[in-house]
């Protein structure tokens, strides 16, 4: 499919307050409004309203935990040595 470029003028302003929501859900701003355009052509409609994520919940505090450990972990007797043995174990995990 052909592309084509598109640029836009914006305040300052709104650029600075508007780029870090869309960091948020891990957009660059370019996705974000790729995303809008192809909202508005599927639709035929200007989407008034998207869910907005919380800065202290993106990603939530199990998620920062979990990655806190994983960054820090220094003992990896437990881990699995090929990804068949995890399979087998996590199939192990839904049937028990």
């Amino acid at each position: 499919m052909a592309t084509t470029n598109f640029n836009l003028r914006l305040e300052q302003d709104l650029r600075d307050r508007a780029f870090p929501v869309f960091e948020r859900y891990g957009l660059s701003a370019s996705q974000a409004f790729k995303l809008f355009l192809t909202q508005v052509a599927e639709t035929n409609k200007i989407p008034l309203s998207f869910d907005y994520a919380e800065t202290e919940n993106v990603p939530n505090s199990v998620t920062r935990k979990a990655l806190t450990e994983a960054k820090n972990r220094t003992d990896f007797s437990d881990a699995y040595e090929t990804p068949e043995e995890f399979m087998k174990a996590m199939q192990e995990l839904a049937n028990a």
